[in-house]
């Protein structure tokens, strides 16, 4: 399907207002270097894929013969090449490119586009609204708990290019489910630029359960922009896993509790590697009444690996709480961790913030311990790496908890 450009004159200006304005945070990047990707063919079969197509979208947890999943969803560079929904689950939810949901539905334009992410907030998100582009919109109706999880690929095959990605997702009042989304590069892209706007609309009593697994190139620069509007008794848990090298990735996704007893959890376990620049945080602002939020951050840096691990939880209402809880393990001297927690209570006083943070070596007499129990050095270290990048704490189910542990072990194999 070819891309059509729905932005209104305002969106318009505020983006070019910003073309030129750098993010907060991460390195600058000039955007000219990329060339827009073309449109790609569509595919009736996921099996049809090449081998190694096929190889690396299951690294990024995607399931080619879609067992056990709802629906599924793929981009390739700038095209929808697939999507399909299961038939047992059609009246549950709708999978669609955005630019058919912004033509089938006006109020989607009306109520949900660039509403939750302001066009003006940076260069990329400047970048995407002057430009067209794809992406999944995913909406679950009232009252349906989708039982299997939903896919999502979004892979970029040429080299040097720009994916310029836009998701809207929402859940209406009291629905479930659960979204993978893989996001990789094909074997053959060596460099490029993806940035990916998404906006998550929770309705009273809906849960949403998005787990993200990123696999990019090592001179690949990822820049995405979320934010996610929780209403009264919502929940929104957020897992993110980075394994990989990348070149830079810099991402700061917003959770705004806007509702009575919503709940917001933000979850990542990260890998730096090379000369990767991670620079990975969240924010949740709490607005509700009793809203709560948690964020945990478990970070092993190896390499000249730089991880930035940052975190706000920010206080509109007293009766809220939130903790953040950041982790790292330097493995190399030449790598870096830095740890940026930000607690905000503006005139509550009885809100609860609260955070901890802890940085340093595996601990010798530990790895010392193993050893003397019959295992090498490397095996010690993989053991208490493996036990330190614990996936229980995100809370998945165990099929996929599963599958992160074995990406885990992969990854700790290849760098060992």
């Amino acid at each position: 399907m070819s891309s059509r450009h729905y932005i209104d004159e305002k969106i318009l200006d505020l983006a070019k207002s910003a073309l030129n304005k750098k993010a907060a945070y991460g390195q600058d990047i000039d955007l000219s270097q990329f060339e827009e990707a073309e449109e790609k063919d569509q595919i009736s079969d996921l099996s049809k894929l090449p081998d190694e197509i096929q190889k690396t979208i299951l690294n990024a947890g995607i399931e080619v013969s879609e067992e056990g999943r709802s629906g599924s969803f793929l981009q390739f560079d700038h095209s929808v090449v697939y999507r399909r929904l299961q038939q047992r689950y059609h009246g549950q939810l709708e999978i669609l490119d955005i630019n058919e949901a912004l033509e089938k539905y006006p109020e989607v334009r009306e109520k949900y586009f660039w509403k939750a992410v302001k066009p003006d907030r940076d260069k990329y998100t400047a970048f995407s609204a002057m430009h067209p582009a794809h992406g999944y919109f995913i909406r679950v109706f009232k009252g349906q708990k989708v039982e299997k999880p939903i896919q999502a690929c979004l892979l970029l095959q040429e080299n040097a290019r720009i994916q310029n990605v836009h998701n809207i997702v929402i859940l209406e009042e009291g629905a479930e489910v659960q979204i993978i989304n893989g996001c990789a590069t094909a074997p053959k892209v060596k460099e490029g630029l993806h940035i990916g706007i998404s906006e998550f609309y929770l309705k009273k009593g809906s849960k949403l359960t998005f787990t993200m697994v990123h696999n990019w190139a090592e001179d690949f620069y990822v820049r995405p922009r979320g934010v996610t509007i929780v209403e009264d008794n919502a929940v929104f848990v957020s897992n993110y896993v980075l394994l990989k090298p990348v070149k830079s990735i810099q991402s700061f996704p917003v959770a705004v509790l806007k509702g009575k007893n919503a709940v917001a959890s933000f979850n990542s376990i990260l890998y730096g590697l090379k000369d990767s620049e991670i620079d990975m945080g969240s924010h949740i602002i709490l607005e509700g009444e009793n809203s709560s939020g948690q964020a945990i951050s478990r970070a092993i840096v190896k390499d000249s690996a730089k991880i930035f691990s940052r975190g706000i939880l920010e206080a509109r209402q007293n009766l809220s709480k939130a903790h953040l809880d950041c982790r790292g393990i330097l493995l190399s001297s030449s790598g870096m961790m830095y740890a940026v927690p930000e607690l905000l209570s503006d005139g509550t006083p009885q809100s609860h913030l609260s955070h901890e943070a802890a940085i340093g070596p595996i601990a010798e007499e530990e790895v010392e311990y193993l050893m003397a129990r019959g295992l090498s050095k490397d095996e010690a270290i993989s053991l208490i790496t493996q036990g330190f990048m614990d996936v229980k704490i995100l809370g998945l189910p165990k099929h996929l908890e599963n599958y992160i542990q074995e990406l885990i072990l992969q990854t700790q194999e290849e760098n060992m």
